[in-house]
């Protein structure tokens, strides 16, 4: 029997005929069906335990992680460094596993409360970096990948127990986990945090490192069977509420260390009292007690320069039975052009 319409049906019907968005000889042929329905594919072989939500919800969790640790590589290398998300997947563990290069370097921390062990993986490039960086180095140019000595491994064991350290703090806004670093592997065919068919989160981390902006991966990968109760509670609301406390609170933390840095950094100050210039025949000919000649004035202010810049004009004199300078001014624009800077007061 055919469906009898109802009459909204046949005013809608009527509408899209009228307006071409339904063909008249689908109608009356009977190809056309006022009941629409969407279907999609759905792979049983992948299933998406993890919604989009909660998928954003992971990259917001590691966003501020990368934001806490980026701070704390800046402090601990002096160079420019930067991190960002660039992906949350969800793979079998046995596609993480293959995509792993071979030497990498394998760090599997345990999630304490759970019968789970996540890792952190970085590339052996990553590590030669930070060790290079850690021992004085520029970091100038990428090194080869290698698998990476016992003494190197200690020279970065404490930024992994940071890094840690940081990601537990991240993960404060949902729940309490806490990751405990166990050992390092080279090889990821001796890694097995999961069976090959287990689905596991991997959060996919660009970093940047040095004036050059050299680029190197980075990869935390979390089974979820471990992660059951806490996806739970992964939720948007909840999470954005106390983001925005903890970040208010981490920029207060930042400013302080900042203003702590700056407070203990050591910065060389220069009086240059003048300047002149001898030929290599006057330099050979000078004795004890030759006046050399420069090119200030005695009414005239020096320049104090701190850093390399020239920031201060002073007057020469002497304090105690010590030489010392009086800062007059700062210098402007102007006078970092003219060089000539006459002393008006000439009162010392």
């Amino acid at each position: 029997m055919a469906d009898i319409l109802s009459q909204n049906e046949i005013d809608s019907l009527l509408s899209d005929m009228s307006s071409g968005r339904v063909d008249v000889e689908d109608v009356v042929t009977g190809k056309y069906s006022s009941t629409k329905t969407d279907v999609f594919n759905y792979d049983f072989r992948r299933p998406n335990r993890i919604s989009k939500n909660q998928i954003r919800t992971l990259q917001s969790i590691h966003d501020n992680f990368c934001e806490v640790f980026g701070y704390y590589l800046v402090s601990k290398l002096q160079t420019l460094v930067s991190f960002s998300v660039t992906s949350v997947d969800q793979l079998f563990y046995s596609e993480f596993i293959l995509s792993v290069s071979n030497p990498s370097c394998i760090y599997i921390f345990d999630i304490l409360g759970t019968d789970g062990n996540g890792i952190l993986e970085i590339s052996p490039e990553l590590a030669l970096t930070l060790v290079d960086l850690l021992l004085g180095g520029n970091a100038d140019t990428i090194p080869k990948p290698r698998t990476i000595t016992p003494i190197e491994q200690s020279v970065i064991r404490n930024i992994i127990e940071h890094a840690l350290s940081d990601l537990r703090n991240s993960w404060k806004s949902i729940a309490d986990l806490n990751f405990k670093y166990s050992h390092l592997e080279v090889e990821a065919d001796f890694v097995q945090i999961a069976p090959a068919s287990e689905i596991v989160i991997v959060i996919s981390l660009d970093v940047k490192i040095g004036n050059n902006n050299n680029h190197f991966m980075m990869n935390l990968c979390f089974p979820t069977f471990a992660l059951e109760d806490v996806l739970a509670k992964l939720n948007r609301q909840q999470l954005t509420t106390t983001t925005v406390k903890q970040n208010s609170a981490r920029m207060a933390e930042n400013l302080n260390i900042i203003q702590q840095q700056m407070a203990n950094t050591y910065l060389s100050i220069k009086a240059e009292l003048g300047k002149t210039s001898l030929t290599v025949g006057e330099i050979m000919e000078l004795n004890v007690g030759d006046i050399i000649k420069l090119n200030k004035k005695i009414n005239q202010e020096i320049e104090i320069i701190i850093a390399g810049k020239r920031k201060l004009a002073a007057r020469p004199g002497s304090i105690s039975g010590k030489k010392a300078v009086k800062i007059t001014r700062p210098l402007k624009d102007e006078d970092l052009i003219d060089e000539d800077l006459t002393f008006k007061n000439k009162d010392f």
